[in-house]
């Protein structure tokens, strides 16, 4: 009985210690499922007629500083460019997470959102709150999470066992 008491004493204190951080990570992997089907989470990517990408680097950071809600004052309020030759598309992410999607061959500023999924990705890795917390947070969350299970599994298959104990004694 103290292996069984024991199991259910750490079945119960793992799961109430990783509640409220399981929950945000459950929410915000929802959320990160859903990023391409609403447009609020994630800006739904521009197509443009011609796919190949001929426009140059000064061209691309001057479109990008002439949108004035991304607020781009050089390369340096820029986190990322993503090249789509399929779609004939330039993204420009701000670090502020403005997205400025321009078409490839023209620099026409196709699409200007604001991007929530890479704020809602940090929320989700811990990294929002410090960049190694994916270590020292979510990797003890992931740990425990696989005890609960497995202590579960054995919560679950206790009573099965004892009963198959006891009608193999009859």
């Amino acid at each position: 009985m103290k292996i069984n008491r024991l199991n259910r004493t750490l079945h119960k204190w793992f799961s109430i210690s990783i509640a409220l951080p399981f929950m945000i990570i459950l929410v915000t992997g929802i959320l990160l499922l859903l990023k391409k089907e609403v447009p609020y989470i994630q800006p739904p990517s521009a197509k443009s007629s011609n796919a190949l990408p001929s426009i140059s680097f000064e061209l691309i950071l001057k479109q990008s500083m002439s949108v004035k809600e991304a607020g781009i004052v050089g390369w340096s309020s820029i986190d990322r460019l993503d090249v789509r030759p399929n779609k004939g598309i330039i993204k420009v992410r701000t670090n502020t997470h403005w997205e400025i999607q321009l078409d490839a061959s023209t620099a026409k500023v196709l699409v200007v959102a604001y991007r929530r999924s890479d704020i809602i990705e940090k929320i989700h890795d811990g990294t929002y709150w410090q960049d190694s917390a994916n270590l020292w947070l979510t990797l003890p969350v992931a740990i425990l999470l696989l005890l609960i299970t497995i202590t579960g599994i054995i919560l679950f298959a206790l009573p099965y066992i004892k009963r198959s104990k006891i009608k193999k004694s009859i």
